[in-house]
């Protein structure tokens, strides 16, 4: 970790909370005065930002206050930092925000372009690299770095690294088992933008999705004087691969649609909820430059739930 001269750092010698800490060992700086310098963003747990005040600290960890605001605070309505250190920064995406600018030079707002920003006000050199994407409507967990030799070299061991990716869905129609794997090859038409899945080997690439169905809702509706039932589950799902739009597709292919998704979901757009309903719930990997596994989880989305009521 990369400190500055007017930092303040002290060494735990037995277990506390973050907040009790701090007032013990910054002479007796009140409790509303640490509240500010954690909401500041100016401490730090060994190479991480931390914000909580209950923090559990054990012997042996560094606990680093700086007197400056150099971590400056991010706020925006589609991205939340989750977790930030000299090498990389985790972010909880909002849907309707790009990961990446869609076409070279534009000036759309995207995650990628809401980070420059923010790392820039902390050093002017400084700049920031996307290691994975999320589709603009899918909401959750992304990973960037902080350098782009770490980026090649994230993207390159991405799947030696990772050891859970979970994504939630809220999913139409009934999954059938409840629980399985999803095994086909998809091969990815660039001039519409849409890919496409096989059962069988045609040449494209495999892709591998686990799934289980956590709750069912179905609803009696009226259609036309017809009575007919409409289902929607909570799905589950583990990727084996990281393919596009792979949980989307696959999905689909077993006639259970993402919710709000007009690619692949034939035409049907009977959403109860104005968004595609597919969250990156959970990732975990290994720190590249630590190596200590680190775990983020992300809520499943409060308005998925509501339909499940």
């Amino acid at each position: 970790m990369i400190k500055r001269k007017s930092d303040t750092v002290l060494r735990v010698q037995e277990p506390a909370q973050l907040m009790d800490f701090l007032i013990a060992k910054m002479g007796g700086m009140a409790r509303s005065s640490v509240k500010q310098l954690l909401a500041q963003r100016r401490v730090r747990v060994g190479n991480a930002v931390q914000t909580r005040h209950d923090f559990a600290l054990n012997p042996g960890d560094l606990v680093t206050v700086s007197s400056g605001r150099g971590n400056t605070q991010l706020t925006h309505p589609k991205l939340r930092i989750v977790y930030e250190d000299d090498d990389l920064i985790v972010v909880n995406k909002q849907p309707g925000l790009l990961t990446v600018p869609a076409t070279p030079g534009s000036s759309e707002t995207t995650a990628l372009s809401i980070l420059r920003a923010y790392v820039k006000k902390q050093n002017a050199r400084a700049n920031i690299y996307v290691v994975h994407r999320l589709d603009r409507e899918t909401s959750g967990l992304l990973v960037f770095a902080r350098s782009e030799e770490l980026q090649h070299y994230m993207r390159e061991y991405w799947r030696q690294l990772v050891t859970d990716r979970t994504y939630i869905a809220l999913a139409e129609g009934v999954l059938e088992p409840r629980e399985g794997k999803i095994t086909t090859w998809l091969t990815e038409d660039k001039r519409n933008a849409v890919v496409y899945s096989s059962p069988v080997d045609d040449g494209g690439d495999i892709a591998i999705t686990n799934y289980k169905v956590l709750k069912t809702k179905n609803y009696e509706t009226s259609l036309n004087s017809q009575l007919s039932t409409l289902n929607y589950q909570l799905v589950e799902l583990h990727l084996e691969t990281g393919r596009t739009n792979q949980i989307r597709v696959h999905l689909a292919s077993k006639g259970c649609p993402v919710v709000g998704d007009r690619k692949y979901g034939h035409g049907n757009t009977s959403s109860p909820i104005d968004r595609l309903c597919l969250h990156a719930q959970v990732l975990e990997f290994i720190h590249p430059v630590t190596e200590q596994k680190v775990r983020f989880e992300s809520p499943v989305p409060k308005e998925f739930n509501r339909v499940l009521l």
